[in-house]
């Protein structure tokens, strides 16, 4: 009976979760005329509780319209994967960069070629042919960025997250704010590097909790406090060797992985559902997290990525990026900025009591 009420409960999250994450259906009616289009705009609105004056929805009723049409169209195309109208749908994709990308290549080529590291998973083999950190119960919930540029800092946990369950057995989620206020090397809402930020855990003495941190969507000012309250530990990170999506696959058969893409298409910003073929560039400027890989029925090979966009976009949060194409770098440079932190042991800070905090 315990059994079933825990996968009642199990159930009800789910349903919570993907209710959450349900978008606004258009028709063909819809889009019939401009009438149908700003019905359908308002009902986007009060889905996403987006209050506008009237001259500001009038400019994005424009936006928003280019934005249905062009996800309609992509949708009628025979492609493997939909858009969708998602809480991006009333913003330019000039706008979108802007608001949540990290400029990836920009902050690697301020701070020159990329450190030269060891990789332990060099001589890996007999890889699974899929595998999947979520059922291993090594990735947390989805999280949201805001708007602000530090997907740096969310990849960088779901890395450390990772690697600390498969080394502790527990699953604890993480400060991304203690990396935005007080990591230095990187520019917080500004956009960073996950390597910066690996060895930043690693020079502090471990990165503390999601709750004595709360996530704030903006620069703040470091609480030492708080910083000086690790409870997760790691001894470094490692890069995978670069443009090599081989290695990358034995990376994350061993482990959660960071990596950073090219994430600035309209596509990529109305991602749904499905295998994501294109279109993206490699262009780096955004930071996520490979926790899987498999293969369809169909024998389309593909990376799951956990994104920072909130559980609403993509597959609950998730895209699944085509995998081992013709190209060295990956699909949207998937295989170029790989890196994944080390943790030796089982050992953790103790953390203080939190009347202290």
């Amino acid at each position: 009976m315990m059994g079933m009420g825990r996968a009642l409960l199990v159930s009800v999250f789910l349903a919570m979760v993907f209710g959450l994450a349900k978008s606004i259906e258009f028709t063909e009616k819809d889009l019939a005329s401009d009438e149908n289009l700003w019905n359908l705009y308002e009902r986007w609105r009060s889905h996403h509780t987006i209050s506008r004056d009237l001259t500001e929805k009038q400019k994005r009723f424009n936006v928003f319209k280019a934005n249905v049409q062009h996800i309609h169209k992509v949708n009628q195309m025979d492609k493997p994967y939909k858009l969708k109208l998602n809480k991006f749908a009333d913003m330019t994709n000039l706008e979108f960069r802007n608001f949540y990308s990290s400029k990836i290549k920009h902050h690697q080529m301020l701070r020159g070629s990329r450190a030269s590291t060891g990789f332990m998973y060099e001589k890996a083999n007999n890889l699974p042919a899929s595998i999947d950190w979520r059922k291993q119960g090594a990735v947390t919930a989805i999280k949201d960025q805001g708007n602000c540029g530090s997907c740096w800092a969310f990849s960088t946990v779901v890395g450390v997250e990772g690697i600390n369950k498969i080394k502790t057995g527990n699953l604890v989620s993480l400060s991304e704010q203690e990396l935005v206020d007080c990591e230095k090397d990187n520019e917080g809402c500004n956009g960073g590097l996950m390597e910066k930020a690996y060895e930043f855990i690693k020079k502090q003495g471990g990165l503390t909790t999601e709750s004595v941190y709360p996530y704030k969507a903006r620069d703040g000012s470091c609480d030492a406090a708080k910083m000086n309250a690790p409870v997760v530990r790691i001894d470094g990170h490692e890069n995978v060797p670069e443009n090599n999506e081989e290695a990358l696959m034995k990376a994350v058969a061993n482990q959660p992985v960071s990596v950073a893409i090219d994430a600035s298409g309209s596509n990529m910003q109305f991602y749904s559902e499905g295998v994501y073929t294109g279109d993206c560039g490699t262009e780096l400027d955004h930071g996520v997290a490979v926790v899987g890989y498999g293969t369809t029925v169909d024998g389309t090979k593909y990376w799951t990525v956990k994104n920072s966009w909130g559980p609403e976009w993509g597959e609950q949060g998730y895209i699944r990026l085509q995998r081992g194409i013709d190209a060295v770098e990956g699909l949207c440079g998937i295989a170029m900025q790989a890196s994944y932190p080390v943790k030796l042991s089982s050992d953790n800070p103790k953390p203080p009591p939190k009347d202290e905090l």
